[in-house]
C-alpha cells in the first residue's frame, strides 16, 4: 500500500485558470514535479522558463511526453477532443469542464476512452461546493433538486437573456431562465460546469431543475442548491470571488482542480 506517485503533470489551456493551476501545484502541491501543456497562445520566453515548462502545439505531443496525470482548462472543445485522446492512451485526466457531460453522446464517448485506455476521468465541483452531502442523500433517494443561480445583470450579458431582456434596466431579481439541467447546459454554456456538477451528484440532468436569476442586489455569483428526499431536506449557498485574473472564472473552480490533483497525491493504491 502506498501514496500514487506524480511526478510529470499535463495541462490542456495555459488561459487565466489553467495559469492559477499551474502556479499553484508548482507552489503547493508538487514543486519538484515536471510540467508540460498543450496551448496554442504565444507564451513568452520568461513565462516558459520561469515555470520549467514545455509547451505543445498538439495532444500526441503531450501523449509522448508521458504525464502520469493531466488537468483539462481550456473549455467544452477540449473535452471532446485532447481528453478522449489521452484518455485512450491511458493517462489519467481531471476535467474541468464538466458540462460537456450534459451531452449523452460525449459522456458515453469518455466513458469508452477510459475504458479502451483503463484510465480514469476524474470530475471536480468547480464553482459549486457541498455535492458530497448530496451524493450521499441519493442512495437513499432523492424527491428533487434544484439549483438557482444569481449574477448581476451585467454578468448575464452575451447570454440568451440578452436578448429577451433589457438587462440595463433591471432593478429587481428577474428570473431569466427555468427549465432543466440538461436545457440550460445548452442554452447558458458559462453556467455548464455548475449545472452539470449539481445534476451529476443528485438526479442526472434531466430531473435537476435550474432557475437562473439576473439579481441587481448581488455583487457575485451566488449558486444555491435545495434538495430533499428519504434523508430530509438539504440546502447549500456559496456567493463567489471571481479569479483576480479573469472576471468572468470563479476562483472557487481553479482551487476546486487544485484539491482534485492533490486528493491524487493522497490516494492509496492498494
Amino acid at each position: 500500500m502506498s501514496t500514487q506517485h506524480i511526478s510529470r503533470v499535463g495541462i490542456i489551456g495555459l488561459g487565466a485558470m489553467g495559469k492559477r493551476v499551474l502556479t499553484a501545484l508548482q507552489n503547493d502541491h508538487l514543486p519538484q514535479a515536471s510540467f508540460a501543456a498543450i496551448d496554442h497562445a504565444v507564451h513568452s520566453d520568461e513565462f516558459i522558463q520561469a515555470h520549467r515548462l514545455e509547451v505543445f502545439t498538439d495532444v500526441q505531443g503531450l501523449i509522448d511526453w508521458r504525464p502520469d496525470i493531466v488537468v483539462e482548462c481550456a473549455g467544452h472543445s477540449a473535452v471532446t477532443g485532447p481528453v478522449l485522446e489521452i484518455l485512450r492512451a491511458g493517462i489519467d485526466v481531471v476535467i474541468a469542464s464538466i458540462g460537456a457531460l450534459a451531452d449523452k453522446q460525449i459522456n458515453a464517448a469518455l466513458d469508452q476512452a477510459a475504458h479502451d485506455g483503463e484510465s480514469r476521468l476524474i470530475l471536480v465541483s468547480g464553482a459549486i461546493g457541498g455535492l458530497d452531502a448530496l451524493r450521499s442523500a441519493r442512495s437513499a433517494g432523492l424527491e428533487a433538486v434544484v439549483y438557482v443561480g444569481r449574477k448581476p445583470p451585467r454578468a448575464w450579458a452575451g447570454s440568451p437573456a440578452e436578448e429577451e431582456f433589457d438587462l440595463s434596466k433591471i432593478t429587481e431579481p428577474t428570473t431569466i431562465f427555468r427549465g432543466t439541467a440538461a436545457e440550460a447546459s445548452i442554452r447558458f454554456p458559462k453556467n455548464a460546469n455548475v449545472t452539470a456538477a449539481v445534476a451529476l451528484s443528485g438526479v442526472g440532468f434531466e430531473n435537476t431543475q435550474v432557475e437562473l436569476v439576473a439579481d441587481p442586489g448581488v455583487d457575485r455569483n451566488v449558486h444555491e442548491v435545495q434538495a430533499s428526499g428519504a434523508f430530509g431536506e438539504l440546502s447549500i449557498r456559496l456567493a463567489n470571488n471571481p479569479l483576480p485574473d479573469n472576471p468572468r472564472t470563479s476562483w472557487l473552480a481553479a482551487l476546486s482542480i487544485e484539491e482534485a490533483v492533490a486528493k491524487q497525491l493522497h490516494c492509496l493504491v492498494f
